[in-house]
């Protein structure tokens, strides 16, 4: 069994595998990728997917604007209709639901790139291993796909609003902690993880900077069990940073600079050879994938929002990474097993790697886990030395109109978040009984601009963490 003391995970947001890794291989039975037949109709016309030529700043903001990504909206994408699903997953609603709402280019969501826009995501995914069946765990949001990858469940929420604090799911990191493993967040500007009231306690000793911290553990050696990477969700022009969670409209080569750093700290470090690095997205967020989704074993019996969560979401990407990895390698579940890989097989990895002996829901107990994937006798798959990262600056003007354009649905929910944390530590407590008893009322507050956003963000944390 390979030897993995280290598992680093980085999910950025709102991609479908066939965009973003669709055309890494031809298609073929040993892996599902774009033939380049597939189609949507729309208003008697057909749009097919396609690829930019160039890999212009333009094209790597593609689809803009931002795609639909309810619930709703997922269902007609996924089913074609909007009035609840039928048997048959089509595919084919993705350009009718996202014309409801844009005004311009029909095809944005069925554009994809090509391995050589994005370089970095293709050379690891080609000297390590990609997985072409792995699902969001439900058609849902952001909240709801990240609450699957720390919990097992949604809690039966199937959006980011309105917020629903507190939210009580036991996460894979109290489970960690019960069994002495140690863990890390690191996040650049706001962690989502800080939505999960069973963390607050312990997120101060836990909450790190990416910048600060993650390169110079991974460098050091320092890394823990368990290292989960939130990326940057908004721009701020003080640290002249655009956001690099690859969040449509938000430039893809953020992201792949992103990924590509922290690779090369992971590559170069004294704990390479001991170490799992997957790299997921949430979920599709509206853009266009050919696999329909399976059904799904619930992770539970709540249903505050009407959704059992018995079937997953939309296929997104993956890019698994390790020296015990065989190069090239097409990674799916094992033979026999009737589930493919969703968020919770992070879970159930973490749980059967490090010997957790518990499960948190119904899903993650079902899911497979990556340790089959860790195929090689030794740790022998050296990987590229180090990966050169995109040279990308954003301007003054990008700068600012990034900052003064309005919040995407997760920005929005992200400020809500900071304004709904507790004040300290010792407020913890009380704030949660608060919450969970209706004493004091989810502030639900709206933002104009990022910069607001940002700001609300900033203060809530700082306020939470002092």
């Amino acid at each position: 069994m390979a030897e993995i003391a280290h598992v680093v995970v980085l999910m950025l947001e709102n991609r479908s595998f066939d965009s973003i890794l669709g055309r890494l291989y031809p298609r073929s039975p040993d892996f599902e990728g774009l033939s380049g037949q597939e189609a949507n109709f729309w208003n008697g016309q057909e749009y097919s997917v396609w690829t930019s030529r160039e890999m212009t700043v333009e094209a790597a903001c593609i689809p803009t604007p931002d795609p639909n990504e309810s619930f709703a909206d997922m269902t007609q994408q996924i089913y074609g209709v909007d009035n609840g699903p039928p048997s048959l997953a089509t595919m084919n609603g993705f350009v009718a639901n996202y014309m409801q709402t844009a005004s311009n280019d029909p095809r944005a969501v069925m554009h994809g790139f090509s391995p050589e826009h994005l370089p970095v995501l293709s050379t690891l995914a080609r000297s390590f291993g990609v997985s072409d069946l792995w699902h969001a765990s439900a058609p849902n949001q952001t909240w709801p796909n990240r609450f699957f990858l720390h919990t097992g469940t949604a809690d039966g929420y199937v959006n980011n609003s309105p917020p629903q604090f507190p939210y009580l799911m036991e996460t894979i990191f109290n489970l960690l902690t019960r069994n002495q493993r140690s863990w890390r967040i690191y996040h650049h500007d706001f962690p989502q993880t800080a939505t999960l009231a069973r963390l607050w306690s312990e997120l101060p000793d836990h909450l790190y900077s990416f910048e600060e911290d993650f390169l110079s553990d991974a460098s050091a050696g320092r890394l823990p069990n368990y290292s989960f990477i939130e990326p940057r969700y908004f721009s701020d022009p003080i640290s002249r940073s655009m956001p690099n969670d690859q969040h449509p409209p938000h430039n893809v080569a953020y992201g792949e600079r992103l990924v590509a750093r922290c690779y090369d700290a992971l590559r170069n470090g004294p704990g390479w050879k001991n170490t799992l690095f997957v790299i997921l997205y949430d979920e599709h967020g509206g853009i266009y994938d050919h696999v329909p989704p399976p059904a799904a074993v619930p992770p539970d019996n709540l249903q505050p929002d009407g959704f059992a969560f018995d079937r997953y979401g939309v296929r997104v990407p993956a890019v698994i990474v390790s020296p015990w990895v065989p190069a090239g390698s097409i990674i799916r579940p094992p033979h026999g097993c009737l589930c493919p890989f969703d968020h919770t097989s992070i879970i159930a990895t973490l749980r059967d790697l490090y010997g957790l002996n518990a499960t948190l829901t119904q899903r993650d107990a079902q899911a497979p886990t990556l340790l089959h994937a860790l195929s090689l006798p030794t740790p022998s798959n050296e990987g590229p030395r180090d990966i050169a990262l995109p040279t990308i600056n954003p301007t003054d003007e990008e700068l600012h109109a990034a900052h003064q354009s309005p919040p995407n649905a997760l920005q929005q929910s992200l400020a809500q978040l900071a304004a709904n944390l507790p004040k300290g530590a010792a407020n913890i407590p009380a704030h949660t009984n608060n919450l969970t008893n209706g004493v004091i009322q989810v502030s639900n507050l709206t933002f104009n601009t990022v910069e607001d956003a940002l700001a609300c963000a900033k203060e809530g944390l700082e306020r939470f963490l002092s």
